[in-house]
């Protein structure tokens, strides 16, 4: 349920089990060797998950770089984020914070705009569902929020929803939708802070909005869904088995990110552990540190 972008997905590959002509791809493979030991294999896949419904086969490496994804350029690198509707400060805190994972994350700049109000959004586009939850209508949300609305040096733009999303009338809601073509997506906060943001949930809210928007993020820069090992581009049809993915990409993944982007894995890591630490998300630092250990070696 977390997009409705329904694409073939990976089977990991061994980093070093493909000639790889890139001498950049080449000198990093054992970066990916090591942490290639740290995924985590996924089971098969139980009745109501996301894998037991859709039979999505994969998407390796090599099929990444054949879907020809969009890549950063001196003229467009830029990582936009558009808040929509009415937040709490709270909810504006975890905005920022996630503002700064998503440029570790990506190792792009990520720039978050002005709060627009989610008024605009017509009745036709809405609907009232339980305990007076007004959710949005997501492909509503793209087609005409954000819809050439991203600016020219942007290769992304993602809109935050404060107020419940729903793909369509038969759909109970909807964490996030995206565009591979158009480069646009939206996520909602509603449902990943438990309905109401306190003290008390704070850090999984946190937790919670870097895997979602992350994962949305993936999908516009063309990553697919990661079948084969435990991964934030895994395919999740509730909040439970999104808990189950790490904010973690797999070492295949990783090699996809890094291809594209070109950044310093190392770095990456060590800024990603430390603004877990610096957050107190111990769950999300622990599977870190075990990549970190991995490549210290």
């Amino acid at each position: 349920m977390r997009t409705f972008i329904f694409i073939a997905t990976t089977f990991l590959l061994s980093c070093t089990g493909s000639k790889e002509n890139d001498p950049v791809i080449r000198s990093q493979s054992g970066y990916f060797e090591a942490i290639s030991k740290n995924d985590v294999q996924l089971g098969a896949p139980r009745k109501g998950e996301w894998l037991f419904v859709h039979k999505e086969k994969g998407q390796t490496f090599e099929q990444y770089k054949e879907a020809k994804p969009v890549r950063p350029s001196a003229a467009r690198s830029v990582i936009y984020l558009l808040p929509i509707g009415d937040f709490t400060p709270m909810q504006e805190k975890a905005i920022l914070l996630t503002r700064t994972y998503l440029e570790i994350f990506f190792q792009q700049k990520t720039v978050l705009l002005k709060t627009v109000s989610d008024d605009i959004v017509p009745a036709s586009a809405t609907r009232e569902r339980e305990e007076d939850n007004i959710q949005l209508l997501a492909p509503y949300v793209l087609d005409s929020l954000l819809k050439d609305k991203t600016p020219a040096d942007g290769i992304a733009l993602m809109g935050i929803s404060a107020k419940d999303l729903y793909p369509k009338e038969s759909w109970n809601y909807v964490f996030g939708l995206a565009s591979y073509v158009k480069r646009i997506g939206v996520s909602s906060i509603y449902r990943l802070q438990n309905k109401r943001l306190d003290t008390a949930n704070f850090r999984l809210c946190l937790s919670r909005m870097m895997n979602i928007f992350s994962h949305e993020i993936g999908h516009m820069m063309a990553f697919n869904h990661c079948t084969a090992a435990k991964c934030v581009m895994n395919g999740s049809n509730t909040l439970h088995e999104t808990g189950q993915s790490p904010n973690r990409l797999c070492a295949e993944c990783q090699k996809k990110l890094f291809w594209n982007f070109r950044y310093n894995n190392k770095r990456r890591l060590q800024q990603l552990t430390d603004f877990c630490r610096e957050n107190g998300l111990e769950k999300d630092l622990n599977v870190l540190q075990l990549d970190l250990r991995a490549v210290e070696l």
